[in-house]
């Protein structure tokens, strides 16, 4: 496994080549809380916020700081704290916050055809050369590699997603800018009513905006975003359920329970306790 870690000051970015043999959990808590462009070959396996991969084409995974994941394969993961490059603060740059970063939707992933494949391969190489490179500006070299990265994906992710077009351009930063919002507030605002006042719409409007896009309503993608970080909370942290339920915006545990026994079909207790017994859990 090769390893390399550039630090500009407070900016950090690093690059690892890895194989089957060397893609274990180191790659998941040394890294934790590094946001992460990682790429897969064929053939690899991925579990991603307890969603599973077997990948029949090489893939691109955007995951954040703090998200788990966890693989098995030949790939890349790119890796950098937010002073090298924040996506939020850059956004009008590169559009990817709500889409590749912080997508309340779906698990960001872009899979690569045979010539995407080969133009992601090529500028990972450019990145790899800059991160042994101690030529000046080697810093803002990588930025533009990463940009250019991020870029590309971003238009490959809303192909996949029929939102290619300029006509949607709209629709876009709809669903863009619900995502930031549900991932921002979920801990504080639970319901729908509270998100549409946001984008300064009726709950009704939301729901048919967000039903072209998703076969989720708002509501089921506020509850499983508030699941999801249950479920990390579960895992890998020592609170108690109650603790867990207090963290997450719930002052009555026992509502807390019965809402993620509704959602899971298990309870937080026995979903801790498969997971520590080695189960597969969702």
């Amino acid at each position: 496994m090769e390893n390399v870690l550039k630090q500009f000051f407070s900016r950090k970015f690093g690059f690892i080549e890895f194989d089957a043999e060397a893609a274990n959990d180191t790659l998941y808590e040394a890294y934790n809380s590094f946001i992460k462009v990682l790429f897969l070959e064929a053939g690899a396996e991925v579990m991603v916020d307890f969603k599973e991969y077997k990948l029949e084409q090489d893939a691109l995974f955007f995951i954040k700081d703090g998200q788990w994941y966890k693989c098995a394969g030949n790939g890349t993961l790119l890796y950098y704290n937010r002073d090298f490059y924040c996506i939020q603060i850059h956004d009008k740059e590169v559009a990817c916050d709500g889409l590749l970063y912080n997508n309340v939707y779906d698990i960001p992933v872009v899979f690569l055809n045979e010539e995407t494949s080969r133009q992601t391969r090529h500028i990972l190489e450019e990145i790899k050369n800059e991160t042994s490179s101690e030529e000046s500006n080697t810093e803002e070299m990588i930025r533009i590699f990463l940009k250019q990265l991020i870029i590309r994906s971003t238009r490959m992710w809303k192909k996949a997603h029929d939102l290619a077009d300029n006509s949607a351009s709209q629709e876009v930063e709809f669903i863009r800018r619900f995502s930031q919002l549900v991932e921002s507030h979920y801990i504080q605002h639970h319901n729908v009513a509270e998100y549409a006042s946001m984008l300064n719409i009726t709950p009704k409007a939301l729901s048919k905006k967000i039903s072209r896009h998703s076969n989720k309503s708002p509501n089921d993608i506020i509850k499983d975003r508030i699941i999801l970080e249950a479920k990390r909370l579960l895992i890998h942290t020592d609170l108690t359920v109650k603790e867990i339920g207090y963290k997450l915006g719930y002052e009555d545990p026992a509502y807390f329970v019965r809402l993620f026994t509704n959602q899971t079909d298990t309870s937080p207790l026995l979903f801790r306790k498969k997971y520590a017994e080695g189960e597969k859990v969702q």
